[in-house]
């Protein structure tokens, strides 16, 4: 009887070449089939995109049909070019079982709660064989429900053979949109695409109803994607793990391949997903010497379950035996009742699965962490014991996780021993600046209006000086702004290695290579590198970050006012784009969660200490322009804060300057402006209390010259020392303190008119009082002929309008610059 089906399985009337039966005949038995030998290679005649039409909701995913030796890179090349996907940082491959296997709705929890948080957050590609049926329903299902929640697309890519996918020839077509139905096919040779994958390849080897045709694509996909390097200067190749959910004699066979060949893959196995998973998570259980003697027993087992004859099972035997010379690079987790634990299981078994199978050192373990978002890897797996790292391998890696974003990160590190002293150098700050979040993509006119002096895409410090002075407005100048800085700057780039190759290039970052960035001494420059990084977060919209920076280092109320005030600025130029209303929104927010700190932390000193807590608010500066926290408030426009009674006493304080009169103060001064013999009879304030008065320390030189010449130099450090936080605020005396309580004396008379007539209620009642006499003077003139020679009144008034000019002039010389564009 003549054979009238090519192994390719098609009827052999339909190839080309019209063979007569009898010599098809003869061909099928005397040639075996090969697909390089009786295929015929073309380009592909089917690509475009699937849209899937069952359920609720239309669902698109991209599909190709290629060859199934197609080579690797040229399916990369499509991936990256023509789909637009980022390398994956993970690849997970999905065997399993194609038929409906039990414990589906226990197992379908898991693979939602792990593989799902999993793929979100690392990055991961998902390979699966992209049919509708057995294990890779599941896993469509419990990625869909990942992909509803989050913004970020998991990718599940499917590998699936032409030959099988039912009604495969619909989709033949250049770059169309293709109707699909994915309803299960009742023709038990043939399968369905499953509609919760993003993209699908078809290997075609040329046979019809068979499988077998995505094997060899998918091995030399996964092998070329594990040989790449996760990026540019790194030593780590994109890691790649076997996850086993149940499966048959194929999977064992798969497995076996991944544990033995090259490169090695790890192996995550579901001990209670069924069948084959279940049959090596059983011999895993058992040392080599034990499985000898239950042989007999284990291939009886192997015959039942896959109904398979004596020799196919001692081969599946011996699979699963050399399967337990890797131990090391398979992980059991079983399934059980406690759905939480064992999706947590799972999720950790799969990602540490990677970093013990690479034989990674400690620093690749922690990039690997770091990429995959998983502080608690790191915390419990690679900071342990006393592991020594590589020098400067602590410091990349917090560089690495300032970029990324990662709080946890930071903490970890902070915890572990980095200094930020240390790390934070003037070209680490501006590669910051540089990454793909800076703020010059972000703040629209104002950035536009400083970045064209910049050199091609790069901003430099001194650009983002600029940006600060303009969001704070007024006088603030930006310490990256000054002459001094400019210097050091320059000093500081010269000596990194890759100074020339960065302003070749286009961006900061695209020319430096990890580790050149040099941290000497010389160029830590910056005392205090929280304010610094407080900053950054801040113009980079890293909230989060922004609230580490002001929980670490100095000068906790500044930074929260300095917070605040950035905040406003740059929701007020984003809501000049009423298509960014979102983003307004979350500064408003950001500036809100400042505020209440700010205020919290100042309630705070004030219930504490109220002298303390008031010096607080009026020391100087030196890293915030010279600006004080009282200044910084009226800036932020922060009211609350403003109205608390600790800036209440300081304002009252201000008003009354050396007077200690509680009562009816307006009347006492304007008395003593009148009578100045009553004045010596006034309550003034103590040489202790006046050394603790928020003022200038021009208004106190008469009566504090004597301290400033027995302590020059140490004196004036510390007025001018910049605040510390709260609690060194609260519980150490301030060097001012200390002398004050040395001159506990009352003022000299001279001491006294000082303090009456610089005190800002008597200049404002007497220029009220001689503004008034003015009205009356100058109207009198105006009123009354004018005489050959001037009367008082036109004097007064002469005398008045001329002081006056001259006053205006003074403070306009006297007073801080302001910037005008």
């Amino acid at each position: 009887m003549y054979k009238t089906r090519c192994y390719c399985n098609r009827p052999l009337s339909l190839h080309c070449g019209g063979l007569d039966d009898a010599d098809s005949n003869r061909t099928v038995e005397e040639e075996l089939w090969m697909p390089s030998t009786h295929t015929q290679l073309l380009p592909t005649d089917a690509f475009g995109t699937i849209e899937f039409q069952s359920g609720t909701h239309k669902r698109k995913a991209q599909y190709v049909r290629l060859a199934h030796d197609t080579r690797p890179e040229l399916i990369m090349q499509l991936f990256t070019k023509e789909w637009g996907l980022e390398l994956p940082k993970l690849v997970i491959t999905v065997e399993g079982g194609k038929s409906n296997f039990g414990q589906q709705r226990k197992l379908g929890r898991v693979l939602h709660k792990s593989l799902s948080k999993i793929a979100g957050a690392t990055g991961a590609w998902v390979f699966t064989d992209g049919l509708n049926k057995g294990v890779t329903r599941q896993i469509g299902d419990a990625l869909l429900l990942e992909n509803v929640k989050s913004s970020a697309q998991v990718i599940v890519i499917g590998i699936a053979p032409w030959g099988i996918v039912e009604d495969c020839y619909q989709l033949c077509g250049h770059n169309h949109d293709v109707p699909y139905h994915s309803i299960s096919s009742l023709r038990p040779e043939y399968a369905v695409l499953n509609k919760h994958h993003s993209y699908f390849l078809l290997a075609d080897d040329g046979t019809l109803r068979r499988y077998g045709a995505e094997l060899v694509l998918r091995r030399n996909l996964e092998k070329y994607i594990s040989n790449q390097k996760l990026h540019p200067g790194s030593q780590c190749c994109t890691p790649l793990v076997c996850l086993m959910i149940g499966g048959g004699c194929n999977t064992i066979r798969t497995v076996r391949d991944y544990v033995m060949d090259t490169p090695l893959v790890p192996v995550v196995v579901c001990d209670g997903s069924g069948r084959a998973a279940d049959l090596l998570a059983s011999v895993l259980e058992h040392e080599q010497t034990v499985l000898e003697s239950m042989r007999n027993y284990f291939v009886t087992l192997i015959q039942n379950m896959f109904e398979v004859d004596m020799k196919q099972a001692e081969c599946l035997y011996s699979l699963l035996l050399q399967c337990t010379q890797r131990k090391n690079l398979i992980t059991v987790v079983r399934l059980t009742d406690q759905q939480e634990e064992t999706s947590q299981e799972l999720d950790l078994a799969i990602l540490k699965s990677v970093l013990t199978g690479q034989h990674l050192s400690s620093s690749e373990q922690f990039d690997f962490a770091l990429m995959w978002n998983r502080v608690d890897i790191a915390t419990s797996d690679i900071f342990i014991c006393q592991q020594e790292w590589p020098p400067g391998a602590l410091e990349e890696a917090m560089m690495q996780a300032l970029k990324l974003d990662r709080v946890d990160f930071v903490k970890l590190l902070l915890k572990n021993g980095v200094s930020m002293q240390k790390f934070l150098s003037v070209p680490r700050l501006e590669e910051l600046y540089n990454t793909k979040q800076g703020p010059f993509k972000k703040l629209g006119y104002i950035s536009r209006q400083i970045h064209h002096i910049s050199r091609g895409n790069m901003c430099t410090l001194h650009d983002v000086g600029l940006l600060i002075n303009k969001l704070m407005g007024g006088s603030y100048k930006s310490y990256y702004t000054q002459r001094k800085f400019q210097l050091i700057y320059a000093r500081a780039m010269r000596k990194s290695l890759d100074f020339q190759q960065s302003y070749g290039t286009t961006s900061m970052t695209s020319g430096l290579p990890r580790g050149t960035l040099l941290t000497s001494n010389e160029e830590n420059l910056f005392d205090y590198p929280f304010n610094e990084l407080l900053v950054w977060a801040v113009l980079t919209e890293r909230q989060q970050m922004a609230l580490l920076m002001w929980q670490n280092g100095e000068e906790a109320l500044a930074k929260a006012l300095v917070a605040c005030k950035l905040y406003n600025a740059m929701a007020d130029e984003v809501a000049e784009n009423h298509s960014e209303t979102q983003i307004y929104e979350d500064l408003i927010n950001y500036r809100k969660e400042f505020e209440n700190i700010a205020l919290e932390l100042l309630d705070y000193c004030y219930k504490q200490r109220v002298d303390q807590a008031k010096q607080l608010l009026t020391c100087e500066l030196q890293n915030w322009s010279k600006e004080t926290c009282l200044n910084l408030a009226v800036a932020a426009n922060h009211l609350a804060l403003l109205a608390h009674p600790c800036s209440q006493m300081v304002l009252a304080d201000l008003w009354r300057g050396g007077l200690c009169t509680r009562k009816s103060n307006n009347l006492k001064v304007i008395f003593g402006l009148l009578c100045p013999f009553y004045i010596p009879k006034l309550e003034f304030k103590l040489e202790e209390e006046l050394q603790l008065l928020p003022q200038a320390e021009e208004e106190h030189l008469v009566y504090l010259e004597k301290e400033h010449k027995s302590t020059e130099g140490q004196s004036t450090d510390n007025h001018h020392n910049t605040v510390a936080d709260a609690e060194s605020l609260i519980y150490n005396e301030s060097h001012n303190t200390r002398n004050a309580n040395r001159n506990n004396r009352p003022l000299s008379l001279g001491e006294k008119l000082y303090a009456f007539y610089t005190a800002p209620i008597t200049k404002y009642w007497g220029h009220s009082i001689a503004y008034i006499v003015f009205l009356m003077t100058f109207s009198y003139t105006v009123l009354v002929k004018m005489e050959n020679k001037p009367s008082w009144p036109e004097l007064y008034t002469i005398i008045y309008i001329c002081t006056l000019a001259c006053e205006e002039v003074r403070e306009i010389l006297s007073s801080k610059p302001v910037a005008l564009r």
